[in-house]
């Protein structure tokens, strides 16, 4: 299984409109082909600093999400609402 992060750092006046994309995508982003679970989570201490972790079966199956309509389609939402640029790690367990 691979679990990626994915730390997103958002302006102030943005991260309403943010919360608001990932809610409407999450239940779609689930139903892709190898993802079994998508969260979202906020820093403690910075209210515009997010984590998402999505659980995937097999690295093949997070990089056909990632060259995905699904993806591309909430990303070019996303990414203008960034305060500085996304970082991303893909994770196993060891």
């Amino acid at each position: 299984m691979i679990t990626r992060v994915v730390k997103m750092t958002f302006k102030p006046e943005s991260v309403q409109g943010f919360k608001e994309i990932f809610y409407a995508s999450q239940k779609l982003i689930c139903g892709f082909d190898g993802c079994n679970r998508v969260d979202l989570m906020r820093d403690l201490n910075n209210e515009c600093v997010f984590f998402t972790l999505s659980y995937w079966d097999s690295e093949e199956d997070l990089n056909s999400y990632r060259q995905s309509y699904l993806f591309k389609n909430t990303w070019s939402k996303v990414k203008p609402l960034f305060s500085e640029k996304a970082e991303a790690w893909s994770l196993i367990s060891s």
